[in-house]
């Protein structure tokens, strides 16, 4: 049997997996509502929840936003299967970090005196999460295509292309497209990324 997780990004939510049903027919589509707020949570979390898959399926693919797709990558970086798709991810997290802490005048020493920092946009920083990512970097086994808005505000493009370069990733860049997906042009832009890679995929196999 074929199954589809569906890992959504900050205030998405698992039902939006619905979206995804009518693009992978053959495949038992859910979405992962995940409780995990930090990447040592998502770890333990998401291993446990994908371990429990091993049994019934033999085929696992992934589409995951955001910062979605970073837990992922930290939970199952050592665990192959057969496609990920990645919309807006989140590759290098040291960098927005520290992209955030400039946009609110905090420095490495500031943030490590304090422990945590609740910025004017509504976001936490903490000197625990920025030392975790430092030790941990990234790795990721899976066949990958990304998704990338040039308007994401989050991450670069050359952050995008680095990091797919070092994985073997395929990289889709819509013009004027930002971090969230969302409007019906960026949908519907999404949807044909989709499309194409699983079709392209599907030929292959």
């Amino acid at each position: 049997m074929k199954k589809l997780v569906y890992v959504h990004g900050k205030n998405g939510n698992a039902a939006e997996a619905e979206h995804y049903k009518s693009f992978f027919p053959e495949y038992d589509v859910i979405g992962f509502d995940y409780k995990a707020e930090t990447p040592w949570e998502a770890k333990e979390e998401f291993r446990g929840f994908f371990d429990s898959l091993d049994a019934g399926y033999t085929d696992i693919v992934i589409i995951a936003n955001s910062i979605g797709a970073f837990f992922t990558m930290c939970a199952l970086g050592d665990k192959r299967m057969e496609k990920a798709y990645f919309i807006s991810p989140i590759v290098n997290m040291e960098s927005l970090i520290a992209d955030m802490m400039k946009w609110c005048s905090i420095s490495e020493a500031e943030l490590m005196e304090k422990g945590t920092i609740e910025t004017s946009f509504g976001e936490r920083l903490s000197w625990e999460y920025l030392s975790w990512v430092r030790s941990n970097p990234l790795s990721w086994v899976t066949p990958t295509a990304i998704l990338y808005g040039s308007k994401d505000e989050l991450q670069s493009v050359d952050t995008i292309r680095a990091f797919a370069e070092n994985i073997g990733a395929s990289v889709t860049v819509m013009e004027n497209g930002e971090h969230w997906f969302h409007t019906d042009g960026q949908m519907e832009f999404l949807d044909r990324w989709i499309q194409k890679n699983f079709e392209g995929d599907s030929h292959e196999g």
